[in-house]
């Protein structure tokens, strides 16, 4: 059973479609058509309904928009057939994920990496899956198979999200403590596009940068990070020893 809302209600989660009208081609040859886009939605606790879009392999996808719950039922239709077709692909995701965690957590990065990888053959986006077998190759010194899985991520906003800030911590300490010095740093700038106002995230790039031996960009991002935080202590002890040792 659902949860109710503030009046009363059940809180709204399915399937809801609508159509759009879409340009396609230019000039002469411009035409306009009709799609019909589908939506992952979900009622949140304020009133609002979150919506986001569903890929080709229905999967929920790229950004979520907020819009009020009477614009939904105005303009959107339910679809639960595909709303069952979403939700088993969603549990089945998950259990992967999690056989691949535990195997990971023990030690048996081939295992967890099929599990990861079973994750992925459904939803290619997948933070946690793409996360897991990131840090399997890392851990095993696969540097090219990382890199790979690396430049997936940076590509995927919902990575950066703090619902998986523990992964994300997780995985800039993999690279960083694999020798993966300008990877991390790219990580943490990746992470700087989506907010400016974390003085952690200014710190972990000092570090990256610090330790592949970029100085004075390690001093940047550290003046940055206790900017932000004045009494951040291990930011005033990087500064303090960059300028002690003269490195910048």
């Amino acid at each position: 059973m659902l949860p109710l809302n503030q009046n009363g209600e059940s809180m709204i989660q399915g399937v809801f479609s609508i159509e759009k009208a879409m340009k396609i081609g230019a000039g002469t040859t411009a035409r306009r058509v009709r799609q019909t886009m589908n939506y992952f939605v979900q009622e949140l606790d304020d009133g609002f309904v979150e919506i986001q879009p569903l890929s080709s392999e229905n999967m929920p996808v790229g950004a979520k928009e907020r819009i009020t719950r009477d614009e939904l039922l105005k303009d959107y239709l339910p679809n639960p057939e595909l709303y069952k077709e979403v939700m088993t692909r969603m549990r089945e995701i998950r259990k992967a994920v999690a056989r691949g965690d535990k195997f990971r957590k023990r030690g048996e990065s081939f295992t967890a990496e099929f599990e990861y990888n079973k994750a992925l053959a459904l939803d290619e986006m997948n933070v946690r899956a793409n996360f897991g077998v990131g840090m399997c190759y890392i851990q095993r010194g696969e540097t090219e198979k990382a890199q790979e899985v690396f430049e997936r991520i940076i590509r995927i906003d919902a990575a950066f999200e703090d619902e998986h800030k523990h992964l994300f911590n997780e995985y800039g300490i993999q690279l960083r403590k694999n020798g993966m010095f300008a990877e991390a740093a790219d990580y943490y700038n990746r992470a700087l596009e989506l907010t400016r106002k974390d003085e952690n995230l200014f710190y972990n790039l000092a570090r990256a940068r610090f330790e592949g031996e970029k100085y004075a960009e390690a001093l940047e991002a550290v003046e940055q990070c206790l900017a932000l935080a004045p009494g951040h202590e291990e930011g005033a002890r990087l500064r303090n020893y960059i300028k002690k040792k003269n490195l910048a």
